[in-house]
């Protein structure tokens, strides 16, 4: 990144920046980049999208943006937004600044708390999901976030279209998965918002106990719609181990809630019917597939580096088998 184009931008824009400004880079994700940026005695984080050509609609900062500034108020784990740059020519992309919260992000790698620990932080993350969809989109004006109607059907079009555009050659079984994801389409509940991302490395919680939710991170793809999305897309991560290291996954380990846990404490929590979390989980599942593929495709065509990326092939074979499993599972 150009630190002296991105320091001169903000000058005007951020107290202390005249006294120069540093960046550093966090470790993890996939797909867009973020940095610690430090200026005049105050830290923000930066986000931006990903280097190399992304696909149509991806990664749009200024959105995630706008669904923060909208939220936040209205959600104590969003994080503040400060700034928005659209101008592309600045370093590279569009970027803003939000607050830089500080807590422990679980990751694949990290040391896996103990029993204890990690039921408290069960609950913690469980809870915050419940919490999120309770909030209402009406009294708030969040409801322009998003197009509930038709939302699940919407997700299954879109998706398989993305999925379309980067396969590398036919694919029977995905086509099979897609065709029972359109012939099932279930009834939505009252819409709520949708993070569409939840999932442990997108949360942070509180050090020491890890009983809190401190942060919720990545809304990208955050809308209005079916919370069961949400769900769905949360234990596609829970236990499965759906990860990019051969350890066995985080929420597989002792004193995690149990998948059949987490369905039945959210719908107690959430006061919602969860019988048709299969299909969900199904889509969730679907839906991580088509963005590793993105990904993977974007590593063969040599626009991005990142070596970690040379797997996914692999990756998305896996979740596109488990995805049929689950579809045959549930009828």
């Amino acid at each position: 990144m150009d630190a002296d184009a991105l320091r001169d931008y903000l000058a005007t824009r951020i107290e202390g920046v005249e006294q120069g400004i540093a960046l550093e880079q966090f470790p993890g994700g996939h797909s867009n980049l973020t940095y610690l940026l430090r200026a005049g005695g105050m830290e923000y984080v930066l986000r931006r999208a990903p280097l190399g050509p992304v696909a149509p609609k991806a990664h749009d900062m200024a959105r995630e943006f706008a669904v923060l500034r909208a939220v936040a108020p209205h959600f104590a784990p969003a994080p503040d937004v400060y700034l928005c740059c659209e101008d592309a020519t600045v370093i590279g992309a569009p970027f803003f600044l939000m607050e830089r919260r500080r807590g422990v992000i679980l990751r694949e790698t990290s040391d896996p708390p103990d029993p204890e620990t990690a039921e408290r932080a069960s609950h913690a993350v469980v809870e915050g999901l419940a919490r999120l969809h309770a909030i209402d989109i009406v009294a708030k004006g969040l409801g322009s976030l998003g197009k509930p109607e038709g939302f699940v059907a919407r997700q299954v079009t879109g998706w398989a279209e993305r999925w379309r555009r980067a396969a590398t050659e036919p694919d029977a079984a995905m086509d099979r998965v897609i065709a029972w994801l359109e012939r099932r389409l279930p009834v939505s509940p009252q819409a709520t918002l949708v993070h569409n991302d939840y999932k442990l490395d997108n949360v942070m919680l509180a050090e020491g106990g890890l009983d809190r939710l401190i942060a919720v991170l990545d809304w990208e793809m955050a809308t209005v719609g079916d919370p069961l999305a949400d769900l769905g897309l949360t234990l596609c991560y829970w236990g499965l181990g759906a990860t990019a290291t051969d350890r066995p996954a985080m929420t597989s380990r002792p004193g995690w809630y149990r998948r059949e846990r987490v369905i039945a404490e959210y719908g107690r929590l959430a006061g919602r019917d969860v019988t048709q979390v299969g299909y969900y989980e199904t889509l969730g599942v679907f839906k991580l597939a088509v963005i590793l593929q993105q990904i993977y495709v974007r590593w063969l065509r040599g626009q991005t580096q990142d070596p970690r990326f040379s797997r996914f092939g692999e990756r998305v074979r896996l979740l596109i088998d488990q995805a049929e499993r689950l579809a045959e599972q549930h009828g």
